[in-house]
């Protein structure tokens, strides 16, 4: 290859995002919206790792994992939204091409992540309802860490695979994403170079880190929905059900919100609706976890106030 055209192909060093393309006051609004769920997402999830961490009431499995989802949480949200804020007081902002695939590495881990805890976390209740005699000794703190530590080391190194290969990748121009983020799908389709290699990646390690997953909490639910429909008392159902409650709806928002954005087909969206949709796996989702699971838990209110009440007397 002439070494004027390999030069051409390796031109692009940064990329230009977007983001919201409106009127100042409406970025200025958005700024100050986006900064207080920023803040409200980072204390929400530090308080549940904390509670978590100090109470010993709390020291079971299913807060463990409770408090690894607010790690990946916290990631995924610092991750995205401090480049948001300075998008939308700039109009736009300018980052370089490693920082980019970097962004793009840890948002794709924390992603990963999630989806194989919350798989974890199905298991984790279907062993407390279907087998509640041998949960004790089948889901050991030794047995959780290793759960945890697993998930994290599937999604570094998984997606440790992807990103390298885009870094293969030629970037001869245009360098402008209509994006709130560096995502795989824009960075491709920015690239001049096959990309072919990057894509059957995708699929042969996306692929399974999905349906795996997914697969384990249908099956999980569909032996804990029959178990619990065995339960003679209504009392008794109810409660069963209600352990279930949160993570049901943890899990619905997950794949309703990453399935709105990559599974549908976005053809007929706008790129606002887009930018949208992916606001809320990227920003309103890392909020609302924390939440769910406190509301309705009395074990986590109960942990908040010997917190409360230790912090008076000291």
């Amino acid at each position: 290859m002439p070494e004027a055209k390999k030069e051409n192909l390796t031109a692009v060093t940064e990329f230009y995002l977007l983001g919201f393309q409106v009127s100042k006051s409406l970025r200025i609004c958005m700024f100050y919206v986006f900064l207080m769920v920023y803040w409200g997402t980072i204390c929400g999830n530090l308080l549940i790792i904390i509670l978590v961490s100090t109470s010993k009431i709390l020291h079971t499995p299913m807060y463990f994992f409770i408090s690894q989802l607010s790690i990946s949480d916290i990631l995924l949200t610092t991750n995205i939204v401090p480049n948001m804020l300075q998008m939308l007081l700039n109009n736009g902002a300018t980052m370089t091409f490693i920082g980019c695939i970097t962004q793009l590495y840890f948002f794709c881990t924390s992603e990963t992540f999630e989806c194989l805890l919350l798989a974890v976390m199905s298991y984790d209740r279907y062993v407390a309802i279907c087998n509640p005699l041998r949960y004790s000794s089948i889901m050991t703190s030794g047995h959780c860490v290793i759960l945890a530590t697993v998930s994290w080391l599937i999604g570094f190194c998984t997606t440790f695979i992807s990103s390298t290969s885009m870094t293969k990748l030629n970037f001869c121009g245009p360098n402008v994403i209509d994006h709130l983020y560096c995502d795989i799908v824009p960075l491709l389709e920015l690239s001049c170079s096959d990309a072919f290699i990057v894509h059957l990646e995708i699929y042969l390690l996306g692929g399974p880190i999905v349906f795996i997953p997914t697969l384990i909490i249908i099956m999980s639910y569909t032996y804990i929905i029959l178990t619990i429909l065995r339960i003679p008392s209504n009392i008794s159902r109810q409660k069963a059900f209600s352990t279930c409650s949160s993570h049901l709806i943890v899990v619905s928002i997950f794949y309703t919100t990453i399935g709105s954005v990559y599974v549908v087909p976005t053809k007929g969206l706008t790129l606002t609706m887009s930018k949208i949709l992916s606001l809320l796996f990227t920003v309103f989702t890392p909020l609302v976890n924390p939440i769910i699971y406190s509301l309705r838990n009395k074990d986590i209110k109960k942990a908040l106030k010997g917190t409360l009440h230790l912090c008076r007397i000291i």
